[in-house]
């Protein structure tokens, strides 16, 4: 298993087109994002520290220099393994860095679909009402494609409409643009390099009209089903299952192993996990997201900052 897309040389670029700063220490990509009174904090997105960290003290007392530099007081990190980051072991000279558990940055919980199986096997696997109505969709004539660089606009009203319907929280309109704009040679094969990361717009499409669309990223052995939206018109037609089926279908063409459909929470998003678990898979839970703190002092002045935000 390779590490997170939110790994990837290609992420790293994205983040410097929405101007963000980043380093990377032993290979990890660090991202610094502002706190809003002259300090900053780390950001590691998902990474498997297994898989390029041999040792963890070394490697957080590297940080911890940097820190000192850029004005970071700590550091926000999203382990992929059930790594036991909380008992991370005293630092040479009995250093210790506290260690709190925050909210999720990325969602802790997703469902994998193993594309190993074949077509008929991961149909099998399904809910009978998401098999139902993924023959429906294909019966009606409705159709997936990939969206054109002119097309964006189109996604947008489609995000807008979302966002205002299920009160979803989204990037702003530049986000998704520079996103978009990443990779925009056509996906017709796998012709990049296998860790090369590419992020792509699908539409679902019944009589002319554009009901659905996905954000899909292709990166090492995965394709995961990244932002969608979509418009309550012609619900009786399905399309959103007919947009993951055909993905599901696509990604085994262009022999991918896995399907991630990212974030699933049965409490934040019930319509959507229930959706998601239709498509049947494994449910994998991530450990979470960790604060690592260098600085006890300003630590507590960002908390304090963040209540008052709460009150007023």
């Amino acid at each position: 298993m390779s590490n997170s897309f939110l790994q990837s040389a290609e992420w790293e670029e994205f983040q410097h087109s929405v101007g963000r700063k980043t380093f990377r220490v032993d290979g990890v990509l660090l991202i610094k994002r502002p706190l809003g009174f002259g300090r900053s904090y780390f950001y590691i997105p998902r990474i498997d520290i297994r898989y390029l960290i041999l040792d963890i003290n070394n490697f957080l007392h590297k940080i911890e220099v940097l820190a000192q530099k850029e004005k970071v007081i700590f550091l926000r990190w999203e382990p992929v393994e059930q790594y036991p980051i909380s008992n991370i072991p005293a630092l040479p000279a009995g250093r210790q860095y506290p260690i709190y558990k925050v909210a999720d940055v990325q969602p802790s919980k997703t469902i994998l679909l193993d594309l190993k199986k074949t077509a008929e096997e991961l149909l099998t696997d399904m809910h009978s009402k998401t098999r139902y109505n993924i023959r429906l969709a294909e019966k009606k004539g409705v159709t997936v494609r990939e969206a054109g660089v002119t097309e964006f606009e189109t996604f947008w009203e489609l995000m807008k409409e979302t966002t205002g319907r299920d009160g979803f929280r989204a990037h702003d309109k530049e986000y998704y643009k520079k996103m978009l704009s990443l990779t925009p040679s056509p996906l017709s094969q796998r012709a990049r390099g296998y860790d090369e990361l590419q992020i792509k717009l699908f539409f679902t499409a019944y009589e002319g009209k554009i009901l659905a669309a996905g954000i899909f990223v292709f990166y090492g052995d995965t394709m995961t089903y990244l932002h969608g939206a979509s418009t309550p018109e012609h619900k009786e037609v399905m399309a959103p299952y007919a947009l993951h089926w055909q993905m599901i279908k696509f990604a085994k063409q262009q022999e991918y192993a896995r399907y991630d459909f990212y974030g699933i929470d049965e409490k934040k998003w019930p319509g959507v996990t229930r959706f998601k678990k239709g498509f049947g898979g494994e449910e994998v839970k991530y450990p979470g997201c960790y604060d690592i703190v260098f600085s006890k002092g300003w630590y507590k002045v960002y908390k304090l900052s963040r209540g008052l935000k709460r009150i007023f």
